[in-house]
């Protein structure tokens, strides 16, 4: 039930004037009475999103760790929704840091104690974040794993069983199997080839029951950035195809951890080509009574496919990254070409099966849109245009990915249009107070913008301890700082790096330590949280994460986080007049910050962060050494 706007309306006042008072007595008064902390900063603010929302307008809102950014926007965020009638959509990094959100004892938790708001607060989830009943099945009929009989076992009955619709409820999401990894759960998740709308298992699907809950939310409707962007390509082709968006008209979008929307952009334009995709859908097609000319097409697709992915192979540039760039031979694009050729005329061949109703109608009609899918993906890669083309393994499958090298024209026209309130929020929008970096790359040319700096006293409680080292030395070091024992968080700079640290440990290390990956990452949070274990490692958590007190004292930076020398970032250099100051720099220094930021929380926490240089890194001090809190000493 949609409850009333948290303060009275008068004839005398605007909602906003009405609104701008409101944000003056919590924050001057009731809070303070409450026994929080007066921040200047914080209300300031709190006042500067309240005239956001009045003018309609993108503002970037910096603001430095302990601040309370989060009640600083949920306030004006919950009345303004209340007031349009629309819910207030609260866009995060990703999924991990919307279950600390809304955790128990988070900002939201505690505004409903404080002040009985009432609030309506529903997470919407990226889609790769539920259970796939169709891919469950199929998984079952391959392995026996226990896993899946784990999974099987915590099916609803409404799922196997006939019950009315009022009998269900949502259930199937990533969090509520924390003991599974990562790899297993991709086997069971959601794939973009399953074909949702013609699924006769829809109406009882965790997924779908998870969309009709959450779009009836009234306050505010959480989600991560990837899905939001999922959204916005998205919901234009999905009206027209008489189907829902995949989220409801908001109020404003607040963007938490607003530096990383460009990356998300970027993912929710890629199209991928997966080696062994091809092979599966193919194989649900290829039943009793299909024509042998439709065989026939079928078999040399798949040959050509398979010919294509082994010279894109020979193609690949060698990296150490996770994502290898592709030179495009003439023998490469001779077989894009000739593969589109094939797979339009096996189109066509799809609709005289169709008329047969030879082949399940579900799995032509999978078959038909990822055939549509992989012709306009391979047309984009044989032409020359735009595009960052490369491969790599994802869910253990060889991937050709192809992405748009700018988003800025697709944002200008879908997101930033003026016509919904944009608030981006974080310690770290700017380089030294320029939001040069932010608006140029998502393509802002109209915005306001403020800074405002940590309250805390950082002398006293940080210490940052400079370790000079040789780069094969530095696993080492993370081992023997372990020895303290303090609650440690290790980040590292990609996969990659994490896992070789993970194979360097000694078989029998004596310290109790979880990798992102291994189990479910916002589960394995709470537990660190909670002291389960004393070690953390991550490539993953450099912003967001919020371990108050006791549950973080120790922060090591293995590598300066530099972007990767992958198609991606080359693309960008190599439209940069001056790639080390425009591209790589900014990119390091804002993320340092996020990182730096992981140890001091609230007003009494301490701690150390280390950092582990190299020669080379040590050689750039001078562009580093000015946006850390406090001088680093060396070790």
């Amino acid at each position: 039930m949609r409850q009333p706007i948290p303060f009275p309306l008068s004839k005398e006042k605007t909602f906003f004037e009405s609104l701008n008072d409101w944000i003056g007595d919590i924050f001057y008064d009731e809070l303070p009475d409450k026994g929080f902390d007066l921040r200047d900063e914080q209300i300031f603010m709190a006042f500067q999103i309240e005239q956001a929302l009045k003018e309609k307008s993108v503002l970037f809102a910096e603001a430095g760790v302990g601040t309370g950014k989060t009640l600083a926007y949920l306030l004006p965020a919950i009345a303004y929704a209340r007031y349009t009638g629309k819910p207030a959509l609260i866009s995060c990094a990703d999924e991990t840091l919307i279950e600390q959100l809304v955790k128990k004892g988070g900002d939201i938790d505690r505004l409903n104690s404080l002040f009985d708001l009432k609030m309506d607060v529903r997470l919407a989830k990226s889609r790769d974040q539920y259970l796939c009943l169709q891919r469950l099945e199929g998984a079952q009929k391959r392995s026996d794993a226990d896993f899946l009989d784990d999974i099987e076992f915590s099916l609803p009955e409404f799922v196997n069983k006939t019950y009315s619709m009022q009998n269900t409820y949502p259930y199937g999401e990533r969090s509520s199997y924390p003991e599974v990894t990562d790899e297993e759960w991709q086997q069971v998740n959601y794939h973009p080839i399953q074909n949702c709308a013609a699924c006769e298992l829809r109406n009882k699907c965790g997924q779908t029951i998870h969309r009709n809950h959450y779009r009836q939310a009234t306050d505010l409707v959480i989600c991560s950035h990837d899905f939001l962007m999922e959204h916005i390509w998205t919901k234009e082709t999905r009206v027209r195809e008489g189907q829902t968006p995949l989220l409801p008209e908001t109020s404003l979008i607040v963007l938490d951890e607003g530096h990383l929307l460009e990356f998300a952009a970027q993912r929710a334009l890629t199209y991928e080509v997966q080696e062994m995709t091809l092979l599966n859908v193919t194989e649900r097609i290829m039943v009793d009574g299909v024509r042998e000319k439709t065989l026939n097409m079928i078999e040399r697709t798949i040959d050509l496919h398979n010919e294509f992915f082994r010279e894109l192979r020979n193609c690949a540039i060698p990296s150490d990254e996770d994502r290898q760039g592709i030179r495009k031979t003439a023998l490469l694009l001779s077989l894009g070409k000739e593969l589109i050729a094939l797979i339009d005329d096996l189109m066509e061949e799809f609709v005289f099966e169709s008329e047969l109703y030879t082949i399940p109608e579900y799995d032509l009609k999978i078959a038909e849109e990822y055939f549509e899918l992989y012709t306009f993906s391979m047309r984009l890669f044989v032409e020359e245009g735009d595009a960052v083309n490369w491969l790599e393994v994802k869910d253990e499958i060889e991937t050709l990915v192809i992405m748009p090298r700018l988003v800025t024209d697709i944002l200008d026209e879908k997101l930033f249009d003026g016509k919904t309130p944009i608030i981006f929020s974080s310690a770290t929008l700017s380089v030294q107070k320029d939001f040069t970096y932010i608006a140029d790359s998502l393509g802002i040319d109209d915005f306001q913008s403020f800074s405002v700096p940590s309250p805390f006293e950082y002398e006293e409680v940080m210490k940052i301890v400079k370790h000079p080292l040789q780069q094969e030395d530095k696993f080492e070091r993370v081992y023997d700082l372990f020895s303290s024992g303090d609650q440690t968080l290790v980040l590292f700079k990609s996969k990659i790096d994490m896992e070789q640290f993970k194979q360097s440990l000694p078989l029998s290390h004596q310290y109790a330590i979880e990798f992102e990956g291994d189990r479910e990452l916002s589960t394995v949070v709470k537990e660190f949280q909670e002291g389960k274990f004393q070690v953390l490692c991550s490539y993953h958590l450099w912003e967001g994460l919020d371990l108050p007190g006791e549950a973080l004292t120790k922060v090591i930076i293995v590598d300066l986080p530099f972007p990767p020398k992958d198609p991606v970032f080359e693309a960008k250099r190599n439209f940069s007049s001056n790639p080390l100051e425009e591209i790589d720099l900014p990119f390091m220094q804002l993320r340092i910050q996020q990182g730096i930021g992981r140890l001091i929380r609230t007003s009494n926490d301490y701690g150390e962060i280390h950092l582990l240089l190299n020669e080379e890194e040590l050689a750039v001090e001078h562009l580093w050494q000015g946006i850390l809190p406090v001088p680093a000493e060396n070790f």
